[in-house]
């Protein structure tokens, strides 16, 4: 099996399935797309199921090794979350349709266990970094999952603003963007905080 071409097929997976979806994705638009023969996606994936977990493993491997390579777990609490929201912003600033194709592919029923056990594994980091804040009372006492869901959400929906064409995107944009998703979850100056933490 040639490792270019199973490369390259996955690299054009990626856009096909961020345009049509899963179910509009048709295998010989694949092989077209990657400029392979009809039959060839076959003989390195067994069917289109195999494909997408294949490319959403590569792709979520990818994300997770952008956002946590060398990643200063010794910096404050909000420079980590500095750090780790502008790496978000690098990683899909440079590959925009991973954040279409995994968002689009996101907890679908295709994925296998493997993948869905990877998603769990991606998590684990975020929602411990948050629990660690929450201990410190750097930020809000409420559950991680919460703290990191406010915080894709501003994330994603500005980005897909900006796909959409209705932003422009900028640093100073994604800088403002990243000082309101601080202040959406950082621990409020003003008075005790509602929750004890235990």
């Amino acid at each position: 099996m040639s490792a270019p071409t199973r490369d390259a097929i996955l690299d054009a997976a990626l856009g096909v399935f961020a345009e049509r979806g899963f179910h509009g994705a048709s295998m010989p638009a694949l092989a077209e797309a990657a400029g392979v023969g009809a039959g060839t996606p076959y003989r390195h994936f067994e069917s289109k199921e195999a494909l997408v977990n294949a490319l959403y493993r590569r792709t979520k491997e990818a994300l997770m090794g952008a956002l946590l390579a060398d990643f200063p777990f010794d910096a404050t609490e909000r420079e980590q979350f500095r750090v780790f929201f502008f790496r978000l912003v690098g990683f899909f600033r440079a590959r925009p349709e991973a954040f279409d194709f995994l968002e689009l592919h996101h907890h679908q029923p295709y994925l296998d266990a493997d993948n869905l056990a990877l998603e769990a594994r991606s998590l684990a980091p975020v929602l411990a970094y948050f629990e660690r804040a929450r201990r410190a009372r750097v930020t809000r006492a409420m559950p991680p999952e919460a703290l990191t869901a406010i915080v894709w959400g501003l994330f994603a929906s500005l980005w897909k603003a900006i796909r959409l064409g209705h932003l422009a995107p900028s640093d100073e944009l994604w800088a403002q963007a990243e000082a309101c998703a601080w202040d959406a979850v950082r621990r409020p100056d003003d008075g005790p905080d509602p929750e004890s933490d235990r």
